[in-house]
């Protein structure tokens, strides 16, 4: 085949589009590049399943560490593992963006494969990915209502005499300035997918983001319709799969009245049941020589979720009877966990979300590695939900795709409020256990690990909450529902998902099931969502209004001190082993950076003061003329060694101890006895020599006597022959 090259320029940088060139055994793939990064999209379609009753959609995002130039850290194994975090999150962020377009009958298994060939460090592979997947899709055979595009946009504030001004794909540098970091996704007239996170973020920017997206959106998809009208293939021929109209006529006028009773049965119990799965029953004895039983269950699945659309369009009638604003009862409970360093239940209706902090060390920070290089989390959140949050049992292990995203959701909500290193030198780590779920359990992980770092002492700068904010619409009208239960999600045609302070977001993601959404719906469900938060936040307030003056007792205590580099062999001492020492006697983790911080932990208060002032008195200069109780640990012929500061010695020599002549040291002291010293001199070596005569008696002669042999003297037993190889 030969090769097809597309270019355009966006944001200062050439994005370009070739097919015809690799994997030409696929449906269609596409070679992107943006600056010196390069991502290949395949698609691959097989023949429809029989025995499934869904789209079966998989997208894979594989990151090779030669992208990047790099070889795996480990020393047994050179290969790449399981997906990472951001691997998953961003094969989330792809299959969030296109799945909405696929036709709803549509029941070909399709496979998306992106592959991360290079990067330069400036140009982050997420969103290309996207724009290779929605070329490789547009181009091919299978049929897909798009193309898309996709753009990352950044928010540089007013400051002094600059307006505010958004970035379009910002550089990886630029964008740690930024205020913001909103991926948008999306057709030439609607939105399909949100994700970012932004720095207490106004409603207003936040839209004012979207739209500046979108008039470049265009640019790139027009790019993609001519890569489409040189290569694009026919599109397959499909049957669409349509619900007899007479048996869907038959349980909207025979069966109405049976689905409210199912919504106030289920309302009461505050769960669902197996009431469609006994109508489902009784209407297959009625007509089972008409119908299969099959056939009478997808349509009613379809006529139920059809009378609850209708039910709050026309009626404003949600299924539990709330007000299309309003928010499910909230229960909250802090400190629930004794041995925990901070936990917190958080209950909105039947959602609910157990979140406890841990506190470590920062050596205990995660280290990732990606193409791009190493780097460190000293903040990470995990989400898990087990299937027993919903009533069912199922698979327990690994996390799922969706747990990992829910956590990096609610680790993004929070990140921006997580007090910096210098300020609270700890590794937190969040867990939130989902005992039962019933819709929105990211944003109630949300709310409750907010209580979570309160209860454990951690300063956070802001409280956050989240909301999620449904949608029912027609061609005609829409209505959007705060605070979705998980049958109005299933129901519906969103899922967005807003977090943030009193002040502006911190995290949003939007997903939804259809063709878009304009700027009036955004601009609606933000308003909702800001509404819900500040009620919420009340909530949170009510119960912890800020966060406890201590950590918990069980918690490591953690002290930062910094040296200068030239000291840190002495902290560190011959072969570690004055650091060994000082853990061991301690009970206390101590790090040393090259930089010349040193980071000591400690579970008990005096151990962790102990070890403070030992590193202390190893860098500290000792001047002459100092006095200091010291304690005797060594005894010589000549003199004796006393620790004047832990970790530093100095001799006193026995024409020092007192007054007359001493032939014997152990005459005057004894090995841990305490004794007054006083800095006679730092000789040249920088040893100190101490005495232990003051006043008219210190102006006796020092003399300085002889000293122990040198470890490696050609006298001392520790010659250094014994360490040189026999042969």
């Amino acid at each position: 085949m030969s090769t097809t090259i597309k270019s355009i320029e966006i944001g200062g940088r050439k994005l370009t589009l070739e097919t015809g060139r690799l994997a030409n055994q696929t449906n269609a793939s596409v070679l992107a590049s943006y600056g010196e990064t390069m991502v290949l999209a395949t698609v691959v379609s097989a023949k429809p399943r029989p025995d499934i009753d869904y789209f079966p959609l998989s997208v894979e995002y594989i990151e090779r560490l030669y992208a990047g130039g790099i070889i795996k850290g480990s020393r047994w194994v050179k290969r790449e593992g399981r997906a990472s975090d951001d691997a998953i999150l961003t094969a989330r962020l792809v299959d969030r963006s296109i799945r909405p377009l696929f036709p709803k009958d549509y029941k070909n298994e399709v496979q998306v494969t992106v592959t991360v060939l290079s990067v330069d460090g400036e140009n982050e592979p997420d969103v290309l990915a996207i724009l290779a997947t929605s070329a490789a899709l547009a181009i091919s055979d299978i049929p897909w209502n798009g193309p898309i595009a996709a753009a990352r946009v950044g928010w540089m504030p007013p400051k002094d005499d600059h307006e505010g001004q958004f970035l379009i794909n910002p550089p990886t540098p630029e964008l740690e300035f930024s205020e913001l970091d909103l991926v948008v996704t999306g057709t030439k007239k609607a939105t399909l997918m949100l994700e970012g996170k932004g720095k207490q973020t106004a409603e207003d920017t936040i839209v004012g983001a979207i739209n500046f997206a979108q008039e470049r959106l265009e640019k790139i998809i027009d790019l993609i319709n001519d890569l489409l009208k040189e290569v694009g293939k026919k599109k397959q021929e499909y049957t669409p799969v349509e619900i007899d109209k007479e048996l869907l006529a038959i349980l909207d006028k025979d069966y109405q009245k049976h689905f409210d009773d199912i919504l106030i049965k289920r309302i009461a119990k505050e769960e669902e049941g197996e009431e469609l799965a006994v109508l489902s029953e009784e209407i297959f004895t009625k007509y089972e020589e008409k119908y299969d039983k099959k056939l009478i269950e997808e349509a009613l699945d379809y006529s139920f979720k059809k009378f609850i659309r209708w039910q709050i369009l026309e009626k404003n009638r949600r299924p539990d009877g709330r007000k299309l604003d309003e928010i499910r009862p909230i229960t909250i409970e802090v400190g629930i966990l004794p041995r925990t360093h901070g936990s917190a239940l958080f209950q909105r209706g039947q959602t609910q979300a157990l979140t406890v902090v841990t506190l470590g060390s920062p050596s205990l920070e995660q280290l990732i590695e990606s193409p791009t290089g190493e780097e460190t989390k000293r903040y990470i959140h995990h989400y898990n939900f087990p299937p027993y949050s919903v009533g069912e049992t199922g698979r327990m292990g690994w996390p799922s795709r969706r747990e990992v995203g829910h956590g990096a959701l609610a680790e993004k909500a929070l990140e921006q409020v997580i007090p910096p290193v210098d300020k609270f030198p700890y590794t937190i780590r969040l867990v939130s256990e989902i005992m039962s779920s019933n819709g929105s359990t990211s944003m109630a992980s949300v709310c409750g690990s907010t209580l979570s770092l309160m209860d454990a002492g951690v300063p956070i700068i802001a409280p956050v909450a989240g909301i999620a904010i449904g949608l029912m619409t027609d061609k005609e009208k829409f209505v959007t529902l705060t605070d979705i239960l998980g049958i109005e999600d299933f129901s519906g045609d969103m899922d967005f998902k807003v977090a943030g302070t009193k002040n502006g977001i911190t995290a949003i993601q939007l997903d939804v099931k259809m063709a878009g959404l304009t700027e009036e719906i955004i601009k609606d469900a933000l308003a909702k969502a800001k509404k819900a938060r500040l009620f919420i936040l009340e909530k949170i307030e009510a119960v912890l209004p800020q966060s406890r003056g201590e950590i918990s007792r069980f918690a490591p205590k953690i002290a930062v001190l910094h040296i200068p580099t030239e000291k840190i062999g002495e902290v560190i001492g011959p072969g570690g082993k004055v650091i060994r020492s000082i853990i061991a006697q301690t009970n206390c983790t101590v790090d040393v950076d090259d930089d010349g911080a040193v980071t000591i932990s400690g579970v008990n208060p005096d151990e962790l003061a102990s070890a403070v002032n030992w590193v202390k008195g190893l860098v500290r200069e000792v001047q002459a003329g100092e006095e200091f109780e010291g304690e005797v640990k060594r005894i010589l012929p000549f003199g004796a060694f006393v620790e004047i500061l832990p970790g530093k010695e100095g001799m006193v020599h026995v024409s020092q101890m007192a007054v007359g002549f001493v032939s014997n040291p152990e005459e005057v002291v004894k090995i841990g006895q305490k004794v007054k010293v006083r800095v006679a001199e730092i000789d040249d070596q920088g040893r100190i020599n101490l005495s232990m005569l003051f006043g008219e008696d210190a102006k006796k002669p020092i003399s300085r006597g002889p000293r122990p042999p040198s470890r490696f003297s050609n006298n001392s037993r520790g010659s250094r022959d014994r360490f040189r190889p026999k042969y």
